[in-house]
């Protein structure tokens, strides 16, 4: 059994022993000193990793000893609950220091796992020591909202429901300028495990990045859905749990972002001289790409005749030279759109002059 302190320290068991018989004789309470000694008996031996019953049953152990055969008075068996509760005291505070030091060595470590500058080699050193295999691929969800931070009661609570259900798996929960993301193995419990974060964050969006292995595997899923999030932004797409996979031409359109926006120019410049502007035409192609061209569906998503969308449409064939009823003239439309909304182009101080 692991021995901490000794005889001399007021705590150990001569000192315990000297200290019950002084009240057995005297009927004395245990002095200040004495409890103050037994606290800090407790909290070493946390330290040392023995547990609380152990420390109680060697104490009742002790005073067995001393008062065999001896009628136990009232002082006694007050010095004997006091003495036992500054040992749980002691031995609780050392416990939830642990807690504290782990729980803020584990926010470092996911902090580092989601920063681009973090060393490399020592982010897999550590990671054994959560429990993390950054050998195996993982995914990040990232969702909508900032604000928070990991003492938010409701980040407290969503992390403690997500590691009940899934901590075998080594899903991992933290707050990234101020959002709130979730890391998670890829393989057969992923997907659960995502809808589960989506679930429990009340209705806001999540962006899924794609599974990537290695050190550097987290933060790189993390760069996707954080950036994949912000597009899904602008462009107000629907759907509360988007992936990454299904954006990447985003990034592709933004790579070169003078050729984006010479595309928006020549494209869709010749709509501001509509009357009401390039907004409600830019509006009724967006309607129509997402009714896949159907002009009664798209009609209703505008709240419009057929006979008003043709209307518009027209307008639009007659402004640009391009036609959405034909597949090459539909792309060049479809992707100037994504790219005025990328771009925020209707935004006053973003608008290139026509």
């Amino acid at each position: 059994m692991t021995t901490v302190g000794t005889e001399a320290d007021a705590g150990g068991d001569g000192a315990w022993r000297r200290s019950l018989e002084e009240v057995a004789r005297s009927g004395r309470r245990l002095r200040r000193e004495e409890l103050d000694a037994l606290r800090d008996y407790g909290d070493q031996a946390a330290e040392h990793g023995r547990g609380l019953a152990e420390l109680i049953d060697e104490k009742l152990a002790a005073a067995g000893r001393v008062w065999a055969g001896e009628p136990v008075d009232a002082a006694s068996i007050a010095a004997l609950r006091a003495a036992v509760a500054a040992l749980a005291e002691g031995h609780s505070r050392a416990y939830r220091e642990r807690l504290r030091r782990e729980e803020t060595g584990r926010r470092e470590f996911v902090a580092d796992l989601l920063s681009s500058r973090s060393d490399l080699g020592r982010l897999a050193e550590h990671a054994e020591r959560f429990g993390l295999n950054l050998a195996c691929a993982h995914v990040v969800a990232v969702a909508e909202g900032d604000g928070y931070d990991l003492d938010d009661p409701l980040v407290r609570a969503l992390e403690r429901q997500l590691l009940g259900r899934f901590g075998e798996q080594e899903v991992l929960l933290a707050v990234k300028h101020g959002r709130l993301v979730c890391i998670v193995p890829s393989g057969p419990g992923e997907d659960a495990a995502v809808k589960a974060f989506a679930e429990l964050t009340q209705e806001r969006r999540i962006v899924v990045g794609r599974p990537h292995s290695g050190p550097g595997g987290v933060v790189r899923s993390y760069e996707e859905a954080r950036s994949a999030l912000e597009q899904a932004d602008q462009l107000g797409l629907q759907g509360r749990l988007l992936h990454a996979a299904d954006l990447l031409v985003l990034p592709v359109l933004l790579r070169d972002r003078d050729a984006l926006e010479e595309l928006v120019r020549s494209v869709l410049g010749p709509l501001q001289n509509a009357r009401g502007g390039a907004g409600p035409l830019l509006e009724t192609l967006t309607a129509y790409a997402d009714a896949r061209y159907v002009s009664a569906e798209a009609a209703r998503r505008l709240g419009l005749s057929v006979r008003a969308l043709a209307y518009r449409v027209a307008r639009i064939v007659r402004l640009t030279g391009l036609d959405p009823d034909d597949a090459l003239q539909r792309y060049t439309l479809e992707t100037a759109v994504f790219g005025a909304r990328l771009l925020g182009w209707l935004d006053e101080d973003a608008r290139p002059a026509p």
